[in-house]
């Protein structure tokens, strides 16, 4: 074989009698040199058998040195190269060949690497397949907006069941409300805040009687957020696997959890107003037992940096519900699984829950400034002591009817707040842990898990 140049194809090891740098194939150890085959003649065709056996065995016609195509003999006109073969989808379109340029045509009719409108290798595939979607988002890491949108399309979807939860939590909680205003805030002291003629002391005093009952309406209206995260986020989680829950499906999921959820509801609060507390106590002794307006002062420069510390334990701790509800984990450690999740994504966390208190904001006002208008119209003073802002007591018409207004929104809004809460934790999930293959699976999604092992 080591005397059959033929079988050695372009690229691989020389063979024997060849120099390694040499670009045409080996002379045969048997072939005369140019030398004697000039001065020798060819064998006689009359010689016997055995003189051919023993003589040179190559063709009369052989290739130049460094020359692969076969030679054209006098026999016949040399044979056309076969046509290159259409290119495969995605790969564009064939550059016409150029004299010595790009496109020009290689070994076997196919142009070089690199020409244009050939793109490297795996450079017309068109990328990696789209993500798996059973249900109201793709099972990879999720954008703001396919967040926002999710949420949206649990509710739309599933709206008999986010409705119902969103309304019973909602009437409860108004209810709260316009007990809270009717009984207490009517009876709270807000002159001396008018009066220019009021002492420091009588100042502080009604400053902190409503902020005292703001307190108040702002801690219920808390707890009614986190309590309709935590109901709706068994709709939700199904929801992202493309399966409907019914209430008492999702009453019968939470119910092991309500003791915690509620520890977990109070807690909360009660750290950050502790906190908030906390920075703003000294300003309020040094106003008491000393100097009145250095303590005004004081206190509202602890209350601003208590509140800063408060709302950054808040965002930390915001994803606490869901992973209390979903991972079934105590008080303490679905906080710390909240803190654990959060940590290196505050502000991107901080930032998507704005937008989402922003645009529940916008959602509520919408709804609830028409019943406001309303409940005016049907009071005692009217409309212009509304505009006017010199009504007295509030007139239970008033509070009945722009409570009427708050429950429809909040009907909208406590989904889309629950929603993107719960979808976070899942994005955030599916970020550090790849719960999108346990979330396939469990949607039966088939072949998800060995595509993403393999694209990996």
């Amino acid at each position: 074989m080591k005397d059959t140049p033929g079988w050695a194809s372009p690229g691989s090891a020389p063979s024997d009698g060849q120099e390694p740098g040499a670009s045409g194939p080996a002379e045969p150890t048997d072939r005369p040199g140019p030398a004697e085959r000039a001065d020798q003649p060819g064998p006689d065709p009359q010689d016997s058998p055995d003189a051919q056996s023993t003589g040179s065995q190559w063709s009369k016609e052989q290739p130049p040195p460094a020359q692969w195509s076969a030679p054209t003999g006098p026999a016949g006109p040399a044979r056309p190269a076969p046509p290159p073969p259409p290119p495969g989808p995605g790969w564009g379109t064939q550059p016409p060949p150029g004299p010595g340029g790009h496109g020009a045509p290689g070994p076997g009719g196919y142009p070089p690497y690199g020409t244009p409108g050939y793109p490297a290798w795996g450079g017309g595939w068109g990328g990696p397949p789209p993500a798996a979607k059973p249900g109201v988002i793709p099972l990879r890491p999720l954008g703001v907006g396919e967040i926002l949108d999710g949420a949206v399309s649990t509710m739309r979807t599933y709206w008999r069941t986010v409705l119902g939860i969103s309304l019973t939590v909602a009437v409860v909680t108004e209810i709260l409300v316009i007990l809270l205003q009717g009984l207490v805030l009517n009876d709270t002291s807000t002159a001396s805040l008018d009066d220019p003629s009021a002492t420091a002391g009588e100042l502080t005093r009604a400053l902190g009687e409503v902020m005292l009952s703001s307190s108040a309406v702002f801690l219920i209206s808390l707890i009614a957020t986190v309590a309709a995260t935590a109901l709706l986020t068994t709709v939700t989680s199904r929801a992202v696997l493309g399966r409907s829950v019914s209430t008492g499906e999702a009453w019968r999921d939470a119910r092991p959890q309500v003791v915690k959820l509620l520890a977990l509801i109070v807690l909360l609060p009660v750290i950050a107003a502790g906190i908030v507390l906390a920075g703003t106590l000294p300003g309020i002794l040094v106003a008491v037992f000393g100097n009145a307006d250095g303590g005004v002062a004081l206190a509202v420069l602890g209350g601003i940096g208590a509140g800063i510390v408060a709302l950054w334990l808040m965002i930390r701790f915001s994803l606490a519900s869901p992973a209390l509800m979903l991972e079934k984990q105590g008080v303490l450690k679905s906080m710390g699984r909240s803190a654990k999740l959060v940590r290196g994504s505050w502000w991107r966390v901080f930032g998507i829950q704005l937008l989402a208190g922003i645009i529940s904001s916008i959602i509520s006002a919408i709804v609830v400034i028409p019943f406001t208008f309303l409940a005016a119209l049907f009071s005692g003073d009217g409309i212009a002591s509304l505009l006017n802002n010199s009504g007295g007591d509030l007139s239970w018409t008033f509070l009945v009817i722009s409570g009427l207004g708050s429950v429809i929104g909040s009907m909208i809004t406590f989904p889309i707040s629950a929603g993107v809460t719960v979808l976070l934790y899942i994005d955030l999930r599916i970020r550090r842990e790849a719960l999108d293959l346990e979330l396939a699976r469990a949607a039966g999604v088939q072949g998800y898990g060995a595509e993403a092992g393999a694209g990996g």
